[in-house]
């Protein structure tokens, strides 16, 4: 049964781990890579990613990306958002601060942060605005 637009909104905003996909090159298969991501309700979706990274050229060529997130208890769940790319800006320590206390115990956020800011290089923020959707709880009768 799909999910009302609320359900689908409020299970995005949860802290589940996304599967990003986008276009590739050269008639490949679609790059598919798992990732954290941040949404609240309403607003748009975003991902932190490296500036150089392969996911980041292939999002900035093709202009939009999608995300899938799912569970498998008590039901089985999911929400598949796909939009257009509406901003790329530099990512901050405090965004990925923000998304890593989205993931991590807190007692891990500050090690972690320190550690990604000091060894991953430069990082982006993609923000995506959802436009299409695709969602079912499949233990709904």
């Amino acid at each position: 049964m799909a999910l009302s637009r609320e359900e689908r909104e409020q299970f995005l905003a949860e802290p589940h781990i996304a599967a990003l996909a986008v276009d590739a090159e050269g008639g490949r298969a679609p790059l598919t890579v798992p990732i954290w991501y941040q949404y609240e309700a309403g607003g748009d979706a975003w991902i932190m990613t490296g500036l150089d990274s392969r996911k980041n050229k292939l999002i900035q060529a093709a202009g939009r990306f999608s995300l899938l997130v799912d569970r498998l208890e008590p039901t089985i769940r999911y929400v598949s958002v796909e939009g257009p790319v509406v901003e790329t800006a530099p990512g901050t320590i405090e965004l990925l601060r923000e998304m890593s206390a989205r993931y991590l115990p807190a007692e891990k956020v500050d090690g972690y942060v320190d550690f990604a800011w000091k060894n991953h290089g430069e990082q982006v923020v993609v923000r995506m605005r959802p436009e299409r959707w695709v969602s079912s709880d499949l233990g709904q009768v």
